[in-house]
């Protein structure tokens, strides 16, 4: 869970490694099967697809592709610049069928992977704007490991389909999206200061995440005393409410709490924080 710059050999190839699991999971899909629903709003997998090619285009210097003349931004799953700029892309995609996006995505892909090994240690180390900030590069990748890491788990939900959450990619995958748990638990959940929150994980990355609240919130190896509220939940339910992908009230009955219930369950229905 540090933000130090992560190691480049191992995250550009977990990163190759997921987009070469996207493509498993889409490859043979015919038309009516790209088209079905996902959990994002407005998006079907077809639109996921093109989300990821839309801006690993953006970091190879390519522009998005003529669309409609709609206002994108009057869409009520668009609710900043970036969900625009992401909105963009899509429609410019949506005229293609699916064959030839996922042949876009191996294209696209296939020259960021070069793009990637060409990297030497200064350039992945260089500060870069991403989503988070202005970041290393690495961690920018990073963060782009845990998006389309998600996004293959929007695909698999959509598809019904059974993917691999844990393992290394996964651990890493979480790793970003856990960096933020502390903050979203004071300025989305309200934690109050002296609060003591322990999420017991279970599931393919499961384990214990220890939060103190001082002021500020941040991660600490274990409590002096009982903690203030506890959470047992599955480690794909935590990353789906963090991810905005599930309502937490209809899915209490899978959460645990000890101690403050009503803490508990205001912090999970709080969670989400992804763009």
């Amino acid at each position: 869970m540090s933000a130090a710059t992560p190691d480049r050999i191992e995250t550009t190839a977990l990163l190759a490694q997921q987009w070469s699991a996207i493509t498993a999971l889409v490859a043979g899909a015919d038309e009516q099967r790209w088209r079905t629903p996902s959990p994002l709003p407005g998006w079907t997998v077809f639109d996921v697809v093109a989300h990821m090619i839309g801006t690993e285009s953006m970091l190879l210097g390519e522009k998005p592709p003529a669309s409609d003349d709609l206002d994108v931004a009057a869409l009520a799953h668009v609710r900043n610049e970036t969900a625009e700029f992401n909105e963009t892309w899509v429609r410019g995609l949506r005229p293609l069928t699916g064959a030839r996006l996922l042949e876009r995505f191996t294209e696209v892909t296939d020259t960021r992977r070069a793009a990637l090994a060409a990297m030497d240690d200064p350039a992945w180390a260089a500060e870069t704007p991403s989503p988070i900030g202005l970041v290393s590069y690495g961690r920018f990748m990073r963060v782009r490991l845990f998006d389309c890491w998600m996004h293959e788990l929007d695909i698999a939900d959509a598809f019904g389909a059974h993917v691999e959450e844990g393992g290394r990619r996964g651990e890493l995958a979480f790793a970003e999206f856990a960096a933020s748990l502390p903050r979203v638990v004071v300025k989305r959940g309200g934690a109050p200061s002296g609060s003591r929150i322990r999420f017991e994980l279970t599931g393919p990355l499961a384990r214990t995440l220890d939060i103190a609240v001082d002021g500020r919130a941040s991660y600490v190896d274990g409590f002096d005393e009982a903690p203030t509220v506890g959470i047992r939940l599955d480690s794909g339910l935590l990353v789906r409410l963090g991810g905005g992908r599930v309502d937490a009230e209809t899915r209490l009955t899978e959460i645990e709490f000890t101690g403050d219930t009503d803490l508990g369950t205001r912090l999970v229905c709080n969670l989400a924080f992804t763009i």
